[in-house]
């Protein structure tokens, strides 16, 4: 250490005395064209069904999903991920719901499409558990087991009527294997080489799934780890990023976001394509419910968390608040 004239000599507080200050040597920035807002479209209701456990989001109906897509091109959001929550009798084995052209999935995106064109990245689930009566993300075999080859036959069906109703992008979330590969391939097919693949590269078994159960009427029994990786496992995701980088995937996502901040760092180090964290709903959950009871500062430990996600190397995340927050960015 170098003394000069008195201890100590160096002093990193110079470079925090107030906040124009900080803000000019801040490493890491925040912006509204980071974030995207997943969204829920629920058919056969007249008005907006707040969801309990994730206090301030809803199902929309069509009508409420327009408004909120305006919304957030308005604010600057990048994005829109839509999931559709279809009718519980229209629901069944094989998720026939979810490859419907005129199903809720692809009237919402068709919705959105109308209202703000191309102002709005619009973004599309595609996975079979919100439509299967048995709430798994794929077809099943006849000891109960999820058939991979089987689903990735439905994927690429629903790649194409996702496409067909005018996404931008498909996130195939359901972890088979091969399935970005397929997707590929069910684009070209039917010439739709415009559209992006959103792959959903690490997605965890994680107990911070539960409010999005609610939010998109869940009919699951048991879990879903014979296809979602092992919270344990780090080098996994390394081995999943680059099978889907082979198979043709423009973007790749970590989820959760928070309690795999390292696998995010991993990640975007590894890789030259953009990089996606989803901050999802038990994590959203969290801090709502600790701000409604006092413990924590909510508007700042909204920004935290978002800026620690940035930092860890994400270049856009998915996130409840994307429209408040780039309101106030």
């Amino acid at each position: 250490m170098t003394v000069h004239g008195s201890f100590p000599g160096s002093r990193p507080r110079r470079l925090r005395v107030n906040p124009v200050m900080r803000r000019m040597v801040a490493e890491t920035r925040l912006h509204p064209a980071d974030l995207i807002l997943p969204a829920f479209v629920r058919e056969g209701i007249s008005r907006p069904v707040p969801i309990s456990t994730m206090p301030g989001v809803v199902q929309h109906t069509l009508d409420t999903l327009r408004k909120a897509a305006v919304e957030a091109a308005s604010a600057g959001v990048s994005g829109i991920m839509l999931f559709g929550v279809p009718e519980e009798d229209k629901k069944d084995a094989t998720g026939t719901a979810g490859t419907d052209p005129d199903g809720i999935l692809q009237t919402g995106i068709r919705a959105v499409k109308e209202e703000v064109g191309d102002d709005l990245v619009v973004m599309s689930d595609l996975c079979l558990d919100e439509f299967t009566d048995h709430g798994h993300c794929g077809v099943l075999d006849d000891q109960g087991r999820v058939d991979n080859d089987a689903t990735l036959e439905r994927y690429a069906e629903m790649a194409q009527v996702q496409a067909d109703a005018g996404t931008h992008v498909v996130g195939p979330s359901g972890m088979m294997d091969g399935q970005v590969g397929v997707v590929r391939d069910a684009l070209d097919t039917i010439g739709r080489e415009d559209v992006s693949i959103l792959a959903y590269t690490a997605k965890y078994s994680s107990a911070f799934y539960g409010p999005f159960r609610e939010a998109v009427g869940s009919s699951l029994k048991g879990d879903r780890k014979t296809y979602q990786q092992d919270p344990a496992n780090a080098r996994e995701s390394l081995r999943e990023l680059a099978l889907d980088l082979e198979e043709g995937a423009d973007m790749v996502m970590v989820k959760p976001a928070l309690p795999y901040l390292d696998i995010l760092a991993r990640i975007a180090a590894e890789v030259d394509v953009p990089v996606a964290a989803y901050q999802i709903s038990g994590e959203y959950a969290m801090v709502e419910a600790a701000a409604e009871k006092g413990w924590i500062d909510r508007d700042a430990a909204i920004l935290e968390t978002l800026t620690g996600v940035k930092r860890a190397g994400a270049n856009m995340i998915l996130t409840y608040w994307a429209t408040e927050v780039a309101q106030k960015l």
